[in-house]
């Protein structure tokens, strides 16, 4: 009761939310809840139709909502996540799902986009990246910094990234999270609730955001 009391309060004050999210996660937190991911997901789409249905009743200009997800997995064996793929495909019942394992891609569902990224590398990203560009023979000295997104897997910059555990963060979105707001949690992730989630959102929407300057 005191919990649901609690998550009344925040969910209140909050007005203004990211567009996007990115969760890093390790492959014991997932193998340990592999259906938070589903939960999140669920508790991100009702949170932005109840933030942005008080927007719309109140004339205000606000946040658009929670628009996308990232998953992030660290691994070094995608194999080994096999056994909690059945949960993280449940995403598909309420949301687009994009996962990617290893060097696969499979796409399904609809509603917001949801990314799950097991065991990619920011820095793999952006060699990837670079052999793309060499292939498609872009001389080098047209090279910009739009070029060199063009050719990126994860086509999105993180608003908010949030850690949970306390562990370092890796260096997956190394290039696309480079103005994300950063938010470290000590619970795990297999005790993440809704109320942490909101005490995010909140902590979000009170940071003034420089991007660089």
């Amino acid at each position: 009761m005191l919990y649901w009391l609690y998550e009344r309060a925040l969910l209140r004050r909050i007005a203004l939310l990211p567009g996007h999210i990115c969760f890093m996660l390790t492959e014991r937190d997932v193998r340990s809840a592999p259906q938070k991911i589903y939960e999140v997901t669920r508790w991100s789409r009702d949170i932005s139709h109840i933030v942005q249905s008080r927007t719309d009743n109140s004339g205000e200009s606000g946040s658009s909502g929670i628009l996308s997800l990232t998953f992030h997995i660290s691994t070094s064996n995608p194999d080994a996540l096999a056994p909690s793929i059945p949960e993280i495909m449940k995403v598909e019942k309420i949301a687009r799902l994009e996962l990617h394992s290893g060097q696969e891609k499979e796409v399904s569902g609809s509603g917001m986009d949801v990314c799950v990224a097991i065991g990619k590398s920011g820095r793999e990203e952006i060699v990837e990246c670079i052999r793309r560009m060499a292939g498609d023979h872009i001389p080098s000295e047209s090279v910009t910094e739009e070029t060199f997104e063009r050719f990126l897997t994860f086509r999105y910059s993180p608003d908010l990234v949030i850690k949970t555990g306390g562990d370092h963060l890796t260096d997956f979105l190394i290039w696309q999270s480079v103005y994300s707001e950063l938010f470290f949690m000590d619970i795990n992730w297999k005790w993440f609730r809704k109320v942490d989630f909101l005490r995010a959102l909140r902590d979000y929407q009170s940071r003034a955001r420089r991007f660089g300057k």
